[in-house]
């Protein structure tokens, strides 16, 4: 649809209707009845979204902020910063983990509306760490683990699929993976420098562009509050 081309809905009734990775940027709304509406925009602190005049990106942040402690730090430019946002995001998984244990057994490997279980959201995390940090930062040879998850939208793009396990690991598996993972970050900002977060790395999707390990650092956090946050979600569901 060009720009010339727009949609008009007048007078139509979309109530219920379910918008999933589709794009309303750009959208205009006027005298609606959003009663009940649910919009979950993942890259929402990068945009606007103004409601009655008002620009309401701000007051989600802050409140984001407010139930995860420690969120604030997530685009920290100090070594010693990132260091505690490490730390933070790690205690409110552990916390998030416990509360899956305490669930009736298999509760980490339901799914909610069709999203990943919590186990896969971890898996996808371990995914997440071999991108950009084993991939982009370190530049191992062969930086993923066979049970990280990935997107099944990335084979289109070139991306070896073939390294991944098929079947469906332990929870246990899965937790062992990832605490590798997180250590594995640990131990990189522990020795981290300004000069070393300053420098370039070709980014993990497009190597013809360049990006700064401090950028690839800031995608880890973003995908790990961004994932607890669903997985939150999807528990509170699950009652």
């Amino acid at each position: 649809m060009g720009q010339d081309d727009v949609a008009v809905f007048v007078d139509r009734d979309l109530g219920g209707a379910r918008f999933t990775r589709s794009t309303l940027a750009g959208a205009v709304m006027r005298g609606v009845e959003v009663a009940g509406l649910d919009i979950d925009a993942p890259w929402l602190a990068d945009s606007t979204l103004v409601v009655n005049g008002v620009d309401v990106v701000p007051l989600v942040e802050a409140e984001l902020d407010r139930r995860f402690p420690g969120r604030e730090l997530r685009r920290a430019t100090d070594p010693a910063d990132l260091r505690a946002a490490l730390a933070a995001t790690e205690r409110a998984w552990a916390a998030a983990v416990d509360r899956v244990r305490a669930l009736p057994e298999g509760a980490a490997d339901v799914s909610v509306d069709g999203e990943w279980s919590f186990a896969q959201t971890v898996r996808h995390l371990v995914f997440a760490s071999d991108v950009w940090l084993g991939k982009a930062i370190l530049r191992l040879p062969r930086p993923f683990h066979p049970l990280g998850q990935s997107h099944a939208e990335y084979e289109t793009d070139g991306f070896d699929m073939s390294v991944f396990a098929t079947g469906q690991p332990t929870f246990d598996e899965v937790l062992e993976v990832r605490a590798q993972r997180q250590a594995m970050l640990r131990d990189f900002l522990a020795t981290a420098t300004p000069e070393l977060l300053a420098e370039q790395r070709p980014s993990a999707w497009w190597p013809e562009r360049h990006v700064s390990v401090l950028h690839c650092v800031h995608v880890i956090f973003t995908e790990e509050w961004q994932h607890l946050r669903y997985a939150l979600r999807d528990l509170d569901a699950q009652g």
